[in-house]
């Protein structure tokens, strides 16, 4: 979700990227900048700003009242280089009654370590159910007004069939769990599953893309994106010391559903790496943004992709996860078994890696139509 607030454009002025983070259970903002004498002590002017050493930058309790008013504040301090894509998830208060509630919710997703995006997105569809009966109390909301909300915000806003699944829960687990009691939605129909077929580039494409990157450390994150097939969020995270040398693996720490990984790497991308490292000597991530220790932004890296992708003149939409799609229909292509496929991908089921039976090429083009022997 896009922020609505316009970055600004004084490059006169230090660069401030801004992110959302939970300390203690709250929204918090991130600030991280250079270090500058005169910004800290402008910093320490906004009640209750702190340096938070663990995170490497300063923290501000996150009011969506006070948001707005805060953002043309740090404008006159800063450029504003990045800001937080998933703002809209923290945005829109509950009304006060409702408040607790949502915040014992919150806690109790916390705990039990849901990620941090799906309880944003829990809180953000719990806040926009109640706000939609303003003059009702929550703990007399049922099943009927669920239908209603489904009918005239979901449908009515045209969100796509997963969201209406995830909201649809979403009311289910609050009620479960603020309420000990089961919201009866069962007249209500659930939207059937997509199965949409992943996108893939052919060997050629895939070969442009990582070729046209001016720049080595955005030709290199490509690159790795696509020789081990990760998620975007998991090439941010990897460090120098996952990558094991001595054994030719790469280690993905706490990918989907928090589980690590092994995936092989050879040696002519160690030596790549070897020679990124080398060159720009990252202190914490392997991937490093602005300031020097923190993880490249995700809007970032997508943004690299798509000026490698408009250089290479292709014109379809193509997206990181695409080249995660590529790396298995190449796998399956070139005769890897499918469940070394799945345990390099990390999926939990093996139905999620039998899709790429359906746009591997090499399976397709080896089908006769009966046609051929009339």
């Amino acid at each position: 979700m896009e922020p609505n607030i316009q970055l600004s454009l004084n490059r006169d002025l230090p660069g401030l990227s801004i992110s959302c983070i939970r300390l203690r259970g709250k929204i918090h903002l991130l600030l991280r900048f250079d270090y500058d004498l005169k910004l800290i002590q402008a910093l320490r002017s906004i009640p209750h700003s702190r340096w938070n050493p663990t995170k490497r930058g300063w923290t501000i309790p996150f009011d969506d009242g006070e948001y707005e008013a805060l953002i043309r504040r740090l404008r006159r301090h800063f450029t504003i280089l990045k800001l937080p894509e998933d703002i809209e998830l923290y945005r829109g208060n509950p009304l006060p009654h409702h408040a607790s509630l949502i915040d014992r919710f919150v806690d109790w997703l916390d705990v039990r370590r849901y990620s941090n995006r799906t309880i944003q997105t829990y809180r953000w569809a719990i806040i926009t159910f109640l706000k939609h009966f303003p003059e009702e109390d929550a703990s007399k909301l049922n099943g009927a007004h669920v239908h209603a909300f489904n009918r005239d915000h979901i449908l009515k806003n045209k969100y796509s069939s997963s969201m209406q699944n995830q909201v649809l829960s979403a009311i289910k687990l609050f009620y479960r769990v603020v309420d000990n009691r089961e919201m009866d939605l069962d007249q209500l129909r659930r939207p059937r599953k997509e199965r949409k077929l992943p996108n893939v580039l052919s060997k050629e494409e895939v070969k442009m893309i990582l070729d046209a990157p001016q720049n080595e450390k955005h030709r290199m994150m490509l690159i790795v994106l696509y020789a081990c097939g990760l998620r975007r969020s998991e090439l941010l995270k990897m460090k120098p010391g996952d990558i094991h040398r001595e054994r030719n693996m790469l280690l993905i720490r706490q990918g989907k559903g928090f589980k690590d990984r092994m995936v092989p790497i050879s040696d002519h991308l160690i030596g790549l790496l070897e020679d990124y490292y080398r060159r720009y000597r990252p202190r914490v991530y392997l991937f490093e943004g602005h300031p020097e220790g923190t993880p490249y932004s995700a809007s970032a890296l997508g943004n690299v992709l798509r000026q490698a992708v408009k250089r290479c003149g292709i014109t379809r939409p193509v997206t990181l996860h695409w080249l995660r799609h590529s790396y298995a229909t190449h796998l399956l292509e070139s005769g890897t078994d499918l469940r070394y496929i799945q345990t390099l991908l990390g999926h939990k089921s093996s139905r999620t890696t039998e899709i790429y039976t359906h746009v591997s090429m090499s399976s397709i083009q080896a089908i006769k139509s009966p046609f051929d022997s009339l």
